[in-house]
C-alpha cells in the first residue's frame, strides 16, 4: 500500500494527539470575546499571512486579491508593506470592511538594522557585546515601527559551522553559549518590556530548527543530526529566545528526523510547546508549507494538515491552510479546536501589541522624519561597526595609519556604496551609505588619497550572473584587467602605504548565496600579489560575509583587517579603525579554515579513540595527508593594536557541591602602546562524562577596556546551570567529576586550572 492511502489516517491520528489536552489557558477575554463570534471561515483567515509584492527579497510567490481577501476576513497579516500611510490603508480595508474588524499584524525582515543599517549579524557577534547588540534592536525596532511595522522576523538564532553555507552572515556564527547570549540580548531590544509601546514589536526566532546545518552548505537541503547534538549545540539559542519571551518562531526549511520542520509535531509541540513553555505563536518560512509538498509528504490539503497538527499557527503567503482547512476539518483530518487555538494565538498577539485597543498605533505620519535615519542612529551605526571588526594580521607597526600619510586606495570595493549594507538589507538605501574612499577623506583630510579600482569583484562571468539575480552588486568594468591592474600597481608606487579593499560582493552571502569555493574571488588575489610585489606597506581590509579560505594572503608580508559588510557608516568606521581613533577589538565567531576540505570545522569538536596531537601528521591518528587539523584562525580570534597579557588564574573553590556556583578571577594587563579592549574568554572542559565530551566549551566572556600599562583583575562566574548538558536520555544534567578551566584570548586559551564537582 502506498504511503499516501495511508496518509489521512496518520493525519487524524496526529490531530486527535494534537488536540488532547489543549487548555485555553491564562485566557485573555478581550480574545475569546472574538473567539466566541468568529466562523470558521474568519479564524481560517486570521491564518493567512500574505505578501503584495513590492520588492520582497526572501520568494517568488507574490499575493492575489489582497485588498478583497482583507474584505473577505481572510487575512491575519501582511508583510512588505511600510509607510504610516500604506499601513494605515491596509488596517482601514480590514476595520472598515470585514464583519469582525480585526486588526492586521504587519511584519517585515529587519534583519540588521532598518534604514539605519548596521552591519550583518554575524559581524556584530564578534563585538561579543551584548549592550551594543541590543541596542542595534531597539534602534531597528523604533525605526521600523515608526514606519509602520510591528512584527520582524529576527533574530535569525541558527549555529552555523559551515561557511559554504551562505546564511552563516545572517547569525552568530558556531557557538550555542554566545548564540545565546545574542539572542537574549535581541529579543529584548525589539520587544523592550511593553509589547503595547508604539516603539516596540514582536521578535520571530528563527529558523526552528538546525536550519544552519543543511548537508554540503547548500541552502534549503536536509539536516542529518542525532538528538544529543540537537539539544547540547544546536538549541540552545533558540530556547534562550523562548526563555527570554519572543513573541513568535518562524520554522525553517528543512527537515529534522525526516520530517520537514513546518510540519513535525516533535519539533512545534514536544520540544517548543510542551518541553520549553512557549506560547507564542508560529509562523511558517516564506512557503514552506507548500515546499512539504517537493519534500514529498503529499498534496497541499495533505501538508497543511500535516503542519496545523503539528503546531503550525500561521502560513506565510503559501495559502494552504486558507484553501484547504475547512475541507480538512470537514473529512476530520483536523479539528476545529486546533483551528480555534492557532487563531487565540495570533489575536493575542495583536492584543499585546495594542492593536485592539488603537489599530493605527503604528500609523504616525510625525515620526518617520524623527526617528528613522537619524544623526544619533548613524552615529551609533558607526561605533557599533567599529566594534565589529577583526584584526586577523598585523605587520611590521604599520596599523594604525599616520593621517598624513600618503594613501593608495586600491581594489573593487574601495569606492562602492552597493556592497556596504551587505546581504539581507532591503530596507536600507545602499546609495546612503559612506564609502571607504569618502570615510578616508573624512577622518584624515590632511592625507593624499588616491584611488583605483584595480580589479573586478570578479572576473567569472557566471558568477556575476548569479550574484545579480539579488540586484545589481557585481559590475564587470569593460575596460581591461591589465589596463586595472597596471594603474593600480602606478597609484601604490607612488604612495607611502596601500589599503586595498577586497572580498566579496555584498549577495555572495545570504540567502541562496552558498559557495563551494570561498577564497578571495582570482580577480582580487591577482591585485593583491602585484600590490605587495611593489614592496610597499600593505593593508587588506577584507569584506565578506563569511570566513574565508586566506591561507596565501595570510602568509604575506601584509596587514589584515576583517570589516564583514558594516553598514550605512561603513567608510567613516573602516576610517576610524585604519586611523587609530578606536582601537579593533572583535573576536571571531566562527572558526575560519585553511580549505574547503577541513568543513565542518569548529573549536568545540570531539576527540575520537585516536585522536591526533600536534600539526604534524601521524599515521593510524585522526589527521589530513595534505594539510593540519588546526584552522588558519580559532573561534575568539582577534588582535589589537595593543597587547594584553594574562597571569595569576584563580578559582575560589577547589571543590563545589551540585548547587554551588565557582568564580574564577585573572589578572589581564595592556603591555602595550594603545588604549583598547579585550574580550576576556573562559572555557570549560569536562574530563569524564557519560557521553563524550567536547576538548573544550565557552562558558563565560567579559569585554574589558583598559589604557596602556593598566592592570585589572577579571571576574567569570561559572553557575551550576554552565556544568550541565544533555545526556543520552535528554535529562538536563551536571556528572560530578573533574573540570578543566582556561583562560584566554581565543580557543586556544591555554592559562588553566581545575576544581571538581562532587
Amino acid at each position: 500500500m502506498k504511503p499516501t492511502r495511508i496518509f489521512p489516517i496518520a493525519i487524524f491520528i496526529l490531530s486527535c494527539l494534537f488536540t488532547t489536552g489543549i487548555q485555553a489557558q491564562n485566557t485573555i477575554p478581550e480574545v475569546e470575546s472574538i473567539l466566541k463570534r468568529m466562523t470558521l471561515d474568519e479564524k481560517i483567515g486570521q491564518l493567512n499571512l500574505l505578501t503584495p509584492g513590492g520588492g520582497v527579497a526572501t520568494g517568488s510567490v507574490v499575493s492575489k486579491n489582497v485588498e478583497d481577501k482583507i474584505k473577505a476576513g481572510q487575512v491575519g497579516g501582511l508583510f512588505g508593506v511600510t509607510g504610516p500611510d500604506k499601513v494605515r490603508r491596509a488596517q482601514e480595508i480590514a476595520l472598515k470592511n470585514s464583519r469582525l474588524k480585526i486588526p492586521l499584524l504587519i511584519g517585515s525582515d529587519i534583519i540588521h538594522g532598518y534604514k539605519t543599517t548596521f552591519p550583518i549579524p554575524l559581524a556584530l557577534s564578534c563585538s561579543w557585546d551584548m549592550g551594543l547588540l541590543e541596542k542595534v534592536a531597539r534602534i531597528a525596532a523604533t525605526e521600523a515601527t515608526a514606519d509602520g511595522i510591528n512584527w520582524n522576523f529576527s533574530p535569525m538564532v541558527d549555529i552555523a559551522r559551515d561557511p559554504r553555507w551562505g546564511r552563516i552572515a545572517e547569525g552568530a556564527g558556531e557557538d550555542p553559549f554566545l548564540g545565546s547570549a545574542i539572542a537574549r540580548a535581541m529579543v529584548k531590544g525589539y520587544q523592550g518590556d511593553d509589547l503595547s509601546r508604539s516603539s516596540t514589536m514582536l521578535a520571530c526566532v528563527k529558523h526552528f530548527a538546525l536550519y544552519g546545518a543543511a548537508e554540503a552548505g547548500r541552502d534549503y537541503n536536509r539536516v542529518s543530526m542525532d538528538h544529543v547534538t540537537m539539544f547540547n549545540y544546536y538549541f540552545p539559542p533558540y530556547k534562550a529566545a523562548v526563555d527570554a519571551g519572543v513573541a513568535s518562531v518562524m520554522t525553517s526549511f528543512n527537515d529534522v528526523d525526516g520530517i520537514p520542520a513546518t510540519g513535525n509535531k516533535w519539533l512545534l509541540t514536544d520540544v517548543l510547546r510542551n518541553r520549553w513553555g512557549f506560547k507564542g505563536l508560529v509562523v511558517s518560512d516564506y512557503t514552506s508549507l507548500n515546499e512539504m509538498i517537493a519534500h514529498g509528504l503529499g498534496d497541499l490539503q495533505q501538508v497543511s494538515a500535516l503542519a496545523l497538527n503539528a503546531g503550525l499557527d500561521m502560513d506565510m503567503v503559501g495559502e494552504g491552510f486558507l484553501t484547504t482547512l475547512k475541507k480538512s476539518v470537514n473529512e476530520g483530518l483536523v479539528h476545529e479546536e486546533a483551528i480555534t487555538q492557532a487563531c487565540r494565538l495570533i489575536l493575542e498577539a495583536k492584543y499585546k501589541l495594542g492593536l485592539f485597543g488603537d489599530p493605527y498605533r503604528y500609523s504616525d505620519t510625525s515620526r518617520p522624519d524623527k526617528d528613522i535615519l537619524t544623526p544619533k542612529h548613524r552615529t551609533a551605526a558607526r561605533e557599533i561597526a567599529a566594534h565589529s571588526f577583526v584584526l586577523l594580521k598585523k605587520h611590521n607597526g604599520v596599523l594604525p595609519l599616520k593621517k598624513t600619510a600618503k594613501i593608495a586606495l586600491i581594489g573593487p570595493l574601495a569606492n562602492n556604496r552597493n556592497n556596504m549594507l551587505g546581504t539581507w538589507a532591503p530596507t536600507g538605501d545602499p546609495q546612503l551609505s559612506v564609502p571607504i574612499l569618502d570615510g578616508l577623506k573624512n577622518v584624515a583630510p590632511n592625507a593624499v588619497i588616491t584611488y583605483a579600482k584595480g580589479a573586478n569583484i570578479t572576473d567569472d562571468p557566471v558568477m556575476a550572473k548569479n550574484v545579480n539575480v539579488f540586484g545589481t552588486r557585481v559590475d564587470i568594468d569593460k575596460r581591461s584587467p591589465d589596463i586595472m591592474l597596471k594603474e593600480a600597481i602606478a597609484l601604490a608606487q607612488r604612495s607611502d602605504v596601500v589599503v586595498a579593499v577586497v572580498g566579496e560582493a555584498s549577495e555572495m552571502t545570504g540567502e541562496a548565496a552558498s559557495r563551494t569555493d570561498i577564497s578571495i574571488p582570482a580577480s582580487q588575489k591577482k591585485l593583491i600579489r602585484a600590490l605587495v610585489d611593489t614592496g610597499k606597506p600593505v593593508v587588506l581590509v577584507l569584506m565578506s560575509g563569511r570566513p574565508l579560505t586566506i591561507p596565501e594572503e595570510f602568509d604575506l608580508p601584509i596587514s589584515i583587517l576583517q570589516v564583514w559588510f558594516p553598514g550605512v557608516e561603513a567608510g567613516n568606521a573602516v576610517a576610524d579603525v585604519l586611523f587609530g581613533d578606536y582601537n579593533p577589538s572583535g573576536k571571531l565567531t566562527a572558526t575560519w579554515p585553511r580549505n574547503v576540505g577541513q568543513i565542518p570545522i569548529y573549536y568545540a569538536e570531539k576527540n575520537t579513540g585516536r585522536p591526533a596531537t600536534g600539526d604534524e601528521f601521524q599515521k593510524f591518528k585522526s589527521n589530513y595527508l595534505d594539510a593540519p587539523n588546526t584552522p588558519l584562525l580559532p573561534f575568539g580570534y582577534g588582535l589589537s593594536y595593543t597587547e594584553f597579557e594574562y597571569s595569576d588564574l584563580v578559582l575560589n573553590k577547589r571543590e563545589i557541591g551540585s548547587n554551588e556556583s565557582i568564580t574564577a578571577s585573572v589578572t589581564l594587563k595592556n603591555t602595550g602602546n594603545y588604549d583598547g579592549e579585550e574580550v576576556v574568554q573562559l572555557y570549560l572542559q569536562d574530563v569524564v562524562r557519560s557521553i563524550t565530551p567536547p576538548k573544550r566549551e565557552l562558558k563565560g566572556f567579559n569585554k574589558v577596556f583598559l589604557k596602556k600599562g593598566e592592570s585589572k583583575k577579571v571576574v567569570i562566574n561559572l553557575s551550576p546551570e554552565d556544568l550541565k548538558f544533555y545526556n543520552s536520555q535528554l535529562d538536563f544534567v551536571a556528572e560530578p567529576g573533574e573540570f578543566q578551566i582556561y583562560v584566554g584570548t581565543d580557543s586556544n586559551a591555554n592559562l588553566s586550572s581545575s576544581f571538581v564537582l562532587k
